[in-house]
């Protein structure tokens, strides 16, 4: 095993021993946790991405004992295991912070500030893309799209979102994090641990008091396209005068010339106006053919 420059793992000529099992307390817990888990669903290979969070919820990341702990209690090998632990970004290979703080950089929340938000949280900590504070409170990374570009640039932090950033607010929100404060997303309960938010992706409920009552739902800019897909105005406004416009005019006979099936096709064709006709003109054609 060796390390890159960047202070990551890679393995070189033979494979690499098998992991050591958990301490003989923790793999009980964990298997009573599992076990429950497992019986949630018809095919216990099902539960693998469940059980990953719980594993990640016992060392903060996906260690190669995770691995073979979810191996042996699935009916899995080694192999299955890691080739999902490796696909998924939200299962971390190597030790990280308590909070995760990604800031999206796609085309939206970069255009936004997202870019800038990124550059001033890297000098602002001090680290660099995955890279973890010296205190083990903050991992900074850029991420793709949230899927909140209506709330563009955002900062998710354990996956809560906080919407509408800038520098000077994400550099608030770090330097709170850092120091213990309760922090709340936009939207849901007072942020937790990243251990503690394995453990709920995991399917165990939060037992903080409140927690479930504060989830947060969509937010109104993220309605807005739900409600036209319902054949609903975005606003409940009608504008006077255009209304009355529209009332006041007789009815509208179509004829044929006219595009019913497009509001944008202009109404004035060759066809219909005699100022531009379809076809050559006269004296349009060249001279050759003009002989023939």
């Amino acid at each position: 095993m060796t390390s890159t420059p960047a202070g990551h793992e890679v393995a070189l000529g033979m494979p690499q021993p098998p992991a050591p099992p958990y301490p003989a307390e923790v793999h009980a817990r964990l298997e009573a946790d599992a076990r429950e888990v497992i019986s949630r669903y018809p095919d216990s290979r099902s539960a693998l991405l469940p059980l990953l969070h719980l594993v990640q919820a016992e060392e903060g990341h996906v260690t190669r004992t995770g691995m073979r702990f979810c191996a042996e209690i699935l009916d899995l090998t080694t192999a299955e295991v890691t080739a999902v632990a490796t696909f998924y970004s939200m299962y971390r290979r190597r030790p990280s912070g308590d909070y995760q703080v990604g800031v999206c950089t796609n085309t939206l929340c970069a255009v936004m500030g997202g870019d800038a938000i990124f550059d001033g949280l890297k000098e602002h900590l001090g680290v660099g893309n995955g890279e973890t504070t010296e205190d083990g409170k903050v991992t900074l990374e850029h991420i793709e799209c949230n899927a909140a570009c209506d709330f563009a640039p955002v900062v998710m932090v354990n996956w809560e979102f906080f919407d509408n950033q800038n520098v000077e607010s994400a550099k608030r929100l770090v330097d709170e994090l850092r120091a213990g404060a309760t922090v709340e997303p936009t939207r849901g309960a007072p942020l937790c641990t990243f251990k503690e938010t394995a453990r709920i992706l995991a399917g165990f409920p939060d037992e903080r008091a409140g927690a479930v009552e504060a989830t947060g739902g969509a937010g109104p800019a993220s309605l807005v396209g739900l409600r036209l897909a319902k054949g609903q105005s975005p606003y409940a406004q009608v504008v006077a005068p255009r209304a009355e416009r529209i009332r006041e005019q007789p009815p509208h006979e179509p004829s044929p010339t006219e595009h019913l099936s497009s509001h944008d096709a202009p109404q004035e064709t060759s066809a219909s106006d005699p100022d531009h006709p379809a076809g050559p003109t006269p004296g349009s054609r060249p001279a050759d053919e003009e002989g023939k």
